[in-house]
C-alpha cells in the first residue's frame, strides 16, 4: 500500500516557513520534517499543483523546492507515480548497529528505545550555536561543571518551577545515565543499600550495581506507589540513597502528586536517606496539566538528575545534576574520574533550545500527544485482552498481558518487525513478565502498524504457548 500525505497536512506541518526566498525555506522545512520522521520515509508527497494551492505560493516555488529535495537526497521522483520521500543513504543510516544488529532490522519498527526524533527548531539551534562557538576555541574546551551560560539557563528553569537554584548547584553531564553514574560513584560504597523502584529504568540500576550497591526494591504497582510500604521498607533497611522517578515514571508513566512527594520526603528524612530523583520525563506533560513542584522542594537534600534527551533530542547527549551546595565538591571529584566535560557545541545548542523552550516543547508535546493517542486507540482495537492506564505524560504505554507472556511476545514480535521491551527488562529483581512497554515515539501510522504486528505476535504466542528466549536487545532508554 502506498503511503501518502495530503497537501493540507503538509501546509500545517511546514507552518510559517522562511520565504526569503520561499522555495529554499519550503525545501528546508520539508527536509526537517522528513529527517525527524514527521513525514515518514517512502511517502508520496502532494502534487505540485495541490501543494501550490494549499500554501498559496507560486507553482515555481513548489517545483524548485521539490528539486532541492531531490538534489539533497530527501526525495525521489518516480515516473508516473509522483515524488516520494527518502533520506540520504537510505533507511540504514538511522540505525545504530549495536542496537539493531540483526539481518532485516532496517525495515523494523524499533520501539525498544523510548526516545523521540528531534523536534522542530533543533537544526536552527545548531546553526545559532555554531555562530557562538568561536570565542571558546581559544581555550582548552574542558568545562567539568558545564558552560556557565548553560548552568545559568538550567538554574533558571528550576527557579521558574518554584525551586530557587544557584548556577553553581548545576553540573552538566553527557546524558542522564552519566549523571546517575557520577552520583553512584560519589555517594555509594560497596555493600551500601540503595532503594530502587521496580519496575524502573534498568541502566540506572546497573550504574548503582557497578559501584557495589546492594539494591532494596520498592514495588511500583500498576496503580502507583504504595507509600506506606515504601516507608516500612525504608525503616527496615535504612538505605543510603533512594533512586526515584516521580515524574512520568519509566516505564509505568505514573506521576507522583505534591501530597505524595511530601509524604515520601518525610519517610526519607526519618531514615536519613538521600533522594536521587530522575526528572528525565518531567517536561513531557501531554494533557496540559499543571505539574507538581520538584521533589527537591520537599526534600532539600535531594540530588536531581535532568536530561535533554527526552524533551529535546537524544543526540545532544546532555544531562545535568542539580544538588545542594555541600554535595558539589564530592560530585566534582567523582566526575573528573570519569570524564572532563560535555561537548561545548552541544551545550551551546541546549542554551538556545532552553531560550526557545516554550515553542519547541509545545511542538514536541503536540507530536507525542498525537502519537500516544494513536497507540492507545490501536492497542484498544487490536489487543483488547491487554490492559493499561493512559499516561498523562512521558513516552510509553505499560501494558499488562493476561499471563506471563511478555518475553514470548517480544521475541515473536521481533520476527515480525516490531521491536519492544518485555517487562523483565525493567525488573530490579526479576519477574514482571506479564508486561510489555510500548513507547509512542514514532509517527501515528507507524504506531498503528507496530500494533498490528504485535497483535499477530500475541495471537501466535497465545495459540502456541511455550518458552521463548529473551531478545538480547541493548536497552538504552
Amino acid at each position: 500500500m502506498t503511503r501518502t500525505i495530503g497537501a493540507g497536512r503538509v501546509a500545517t506541518l511546514v507552518g510559517d516557513f522562511d520565504r526569503s526566498p520561499a522555495y529554499a525555506g519550503l525545501a528546508e522545512a520539508l527536509v526537517l520534517l522528513i529527517g525527524d520522521g514527521r513525514i515518514a520515509l517512502d511517502t508520496r508527497l502532494p502534487s505540485e499543483r495541490e501543494l501550490t494551492d494549499a500554501l498559496g505560493v507560486s507553482r515555481t516555488t513548489v517545483t524548485r523546492a521539490y528539486a532541492e529535495l531531490r538534489d539533497a537526497g530527501y526525495a525521489v521522483a518516480r515516473r508516473g507515480a509522483g515524488t516520494f520521500t527518502r533520506v540520504p543513504g537510505g533507511r540504514a543510516r538511522a540505525h545504530d548497529r549495536a542496537l539493531l544488529p540483526r539481518p532485516g532490522d532496517d525495515d523494523a519498527i524499533d520501539l525498544n528505545c523510548a526516545a523521540p526524533s528531534a523536534p522542530p527548531g533543533l537544526a536552527q539551534a545548531y546553526a545559532a550555536a555554531a555562530a557562538d562557538l568561536p570565542p571558546y576555541l581559544s581555550g582548552h574546551g574542558y568545562f567539568p561543571a558545564g558552560l556557565p551560560a548553560l548552568q545559568r539557563a538550567i538554574a533558571a528553569e528550576y527557579d521558574a518551577r518554584g525551586l530557587p537554584t544557584d548556577p553553581d548547584q548545576v553540573m552538566v553531564t553527557p546524558g542522564a545515565l552519566s549523571a546517575a553514574s557520577i552520583v553512584s560513584l560519589a555517594f555509594t560504597s560497596p555493600g551500601e543499600r540503595v532503594l530502587v523502584e521496580s519496575p524502573t529504568y534498568p541502566n540506572a540500576t546497573d550504574a548503582l550495581r557497578h559501584c557495589g550497591a546492594r539494591l532494596t526494591v520498592a514495588t511500583v504497582d500498576p496503580e502507583g506507589w504504595d507509600l506506606d510500604a515504601i516507608g516500612s521498607t525504608l525503616r527496615q533497611t535504612a538505605p543510603r540513597l533512594a533512586y526515584l522517578v516521580p515524574d512520568f515514571q519509566n516505564p509505568t508513566g505514573h506521576l507522583m502528586t505534591d501530597a505524595q512527594r511530601e509524604e515520601l520526603a518525610g519517610h526519607l528524612r526519618r531514615t536519613h536517606t538521600v533522594p536521587v530523583v530522575d526528572e528525565a520525563h518531567q517536561a513531557l506533560a501531554l494533557d496540559g496539566q499543571e505539574m507538581p513542584r520538584p521533589f527537591a522542594a520537599y526534600a532539600p537534600d535531594t540530588i536531581t538528575i535532568g536530561s535533554a534527551s527526552k524533551s529535546f533530542w537524544g543526540g545532544l547527549r546532555l544531562g545535568w545534576i542539580r544538588a545542594p551546595h555541600a554535595a558539589m565538591e564530592r560530585l566534582t571529584r567523582a566526575r573528573v574520574s570519569l570524564d572532563l566535560g560535555a561537548p561545548v557545541l552541544e551545550q551551546l545548542v541546549l542554551v538556545h533550545l532552553l531560550a526557545a523552550a516554550g515553542d519547541v516543547l509545545a511542538a514536541n508535546r503536540a507530536r507525542l500527544r498525537e502519537q500516544r493517542d494513536a497507540l492507545v486507540a490501536a492497542v484498544g482495537a487490536e489487543l483488547p485482552e491487554w490492559t493499561f492506564r493512559v499516561p498523562t505524560g512521558g513516552l510509553a504505554l505499560w501494558c499488562a498481558l493476561p499471563g506471563a507472556y511478555g518475553t514470548a511476545v517480544a521475541a515473536e514480535a521481533e520476527t515480525r518487525g516490531a521491536i519492544v521491551a518485555p517487562g523483565p527488562v525493567f525488573a530490579a529483581e526479576g519477574g514482571l513478565d506479564t508486561f510489555v512497554r510500548i513507547p509512542y515515539v514514532r509517527p501515528a501510522e507507524d504506531m498503528a502498524e507496530a500494533v498490528r504486528r504485535l497483535a499477530d505476535a500475541w495471537a501466535a504466542v497465545r495459540d502456541r504457548p511455550g518458552r521463548h528466549a529473551p531478545t538480547g536487545r541493548v536497552m538504552v532508554a
